[in-house]
């Protein structure tokens, strides 16, 4: 036993920092848990999730078993997901430079921790969008691995959490910022020092920091607006590598997505994620020239949406997505946020913008865009490739039908890819994979999971599953 009492001091209160307490709480020992925020901006960035969830299920009465009592998925279609396609998801994404064995973890745990987190009160309900909307008239389905979604979001799944958590005997502690790790604990701002049998370090990444943004993800990303906590500040991170533990994941990759650029630095707890701009397929992206630079229909947006946000930023940290009659009736709702360029003719939008290019541009796109049958809930096969331009590999219409619109976009950062190197029981490992002793990881604090790209839904589930797994084991490390 610890002098001060505590058997597992956790420090961060997300999902990872929320399911570890509950989970070692749960096993019989005494829990600590330090958010680093007030109680009004508490829960790291799963208080900013929308709250689509990536759950591998066989068939669809494994998902139906996990939703709320009054919720169904009706006659909407829900296609299997197993862990190997999870995982498989992962892998490809990632290039196949992630950790396979977390990635095989965090797909193979993810039904039952959405069995666990119902268990403790959560409640899930149909995701009831793919990023996008279906062509008027058709009934879209749902994404493959994304059919679940959080009642209230990442706020609410923290706030009932807490509920959990308070309930099995932990104590929760607002604004107490942890300065540095100490042999058996850490030391707080205020000067005091805690310690612990076992300390889980699920306090996030590094993305909250301008200097180790700039330092490790390059230049300019010191001043791309952050979509979630501002308290993800990388210091323990930090104080973990030079206590001898190994970094893990993708240092100079970051999960970013296309945004409204009036946003603020930060989450704002109180409107939450309201500016992502995700129907970039039913378009085309150009930046400050008027030029294409990506492919719009790589994949699903499920797969491409993190990718976008790093992409605008190689070309200049703006970029203009635009859009014709067709495709606006395509626009997810977040789009209503925005005030766009409106014109007649795309000469005219270019004009407008100071893109002396666009004109040329959508010509060459719209000469190359094959006959066939436009789908926008599925790949759909049809594929431009214009001379000089980047292909789009679905979804290739051509823009034809005025009133045609431009919405521009810059990156936001949801998390950096790095992180601590972790073993299957979320120990933290140094450069030889030698466990520190009473150490574990859990969360964005972990790398190795997420590299180059991660699927939409998969942060948080990564998170909880890891949050389990280390709360359990720091549980059975303590006397």
């Amino acid at each position: 036993m610890s002098g001060s009492g505590t058997d597992v001091l956790v420090v961060g209160g997300g999902i990872a920092g929320l399911t570890a307490a509950v989970t070692a709480a749960e096993a019989g020992r005494r829990v600590l848990l330090l958010d680093a925020a007030a109680h009004a901006d508490r829960g790291g960035n799963t208080r900013w999730s929308i709250g689509i969830a990536r759950v591998a299920h066989r068939d669809r009465t494994e998902l139906e078993k996990v939703l709320a009592p009054d919720e169904s998925f009706g006659d909407v279609d829900v296609q299997p997901y197993p862990a190997e396609r999870f995982h498989t998801d992962l892998v490809r994404v990632s290039r196949g430079d992630g950790d396979p064995s977390l990635q095989r973890t965090v797909a193979d745990g993810s039904l039952e921790l959405a069995h666990w987190l119902r268990d403790h009160g959560v409640e899930w309900a149909p995701a009831p969008f793919r990023f996008g909307r279906a062509a008027p008239g058709r009934e879209p389905g749902l994404a493959p691995g994304a059919e679940l979604m959080l009642r209230g979001g990442g706020s609410a799944l923290v706030d009932t959490l807490l509920d959990a958590a308070r309930r099995a005997g932990v104590d929760v502690r607002f604004d107490s910022r942890v300065a540095a790790l100490r042999p058996g604990g850490v030391a707080l701002t205020d000067g005091s020092v805690l310690t612990a049998d076992a300390v889980v370090l699920a306090c996030g990444g590094i993305e909250g920091s301008r200097a180790l943004r700039a330092r490790y993800l390059g230049p300019g990303w010191d001043l791309v607006r952050i979509r979630g906590t501002r308290h993800n500040s990388g210091l323990l991170v930090e104080a973990a590598l030079a206590a001898g533990a190994a970094p893990a994941g993708h240092w100079s990759g970051v999960h970013a997505v296309a945004s409204n650029p009036g946003g603020p630095p930060y989450g704002d707890p109180e409107i939450g994620d309201v500016h992502g701009r995700y129907s970039y397929p039913y378009g085309v992206t150009v930046d400050s020239h008027g030029e294409r630079f990506l492919d719009e229909g790589a994949d699903e947006k499920n797969l491409t949406y993190a990718t976008i946000g790093p992409a605008i930023h190689a070309r200049g940290g703006t970029a203009y997505q635009i859009f014709d009659a067709v495709g606006t009736e395509l626009l997810e709702p977040r789009y209503a946020q925005s005030t766009p360029i409106v014109a007649d003719t795309v000469d005219e939008l270019g004009a407008v913008l100071g893109l002396p290019r666009l004109a040329e541009t959508v010509r060459e796109f719209n000469a190359a865009c094959p006959e066939g049958d436009f789908d926008p809930a599925d790949l759909d096969g049809l594929a431009a490739r214009p001379p000089g331009q980047p292909p789009k590999s679905n979804w290739a219409v051509p823009l034809t039908a005025p009133p045609f619109r431009a919405y521009r976009v810059t990156p936001a950062v949801t998390f950096a890819f790095a992180g601590l190197a972790v073993d299957a029981d979320a120990r933290v490992l140094d450069d030889v994979g030698r466990p520190l002793p009473g150490l574990f990881a859990c969360g964005d604090t972990v790398g190795g999971i997420a590299v180059h790209n991660l699927p939409a839904g998969t942060g948080m589930i990564a998170a909880g599953v890891l949050g389990r797994i280390a709360g359990a084991a720091a549980a059975r490390s303590t006397p």
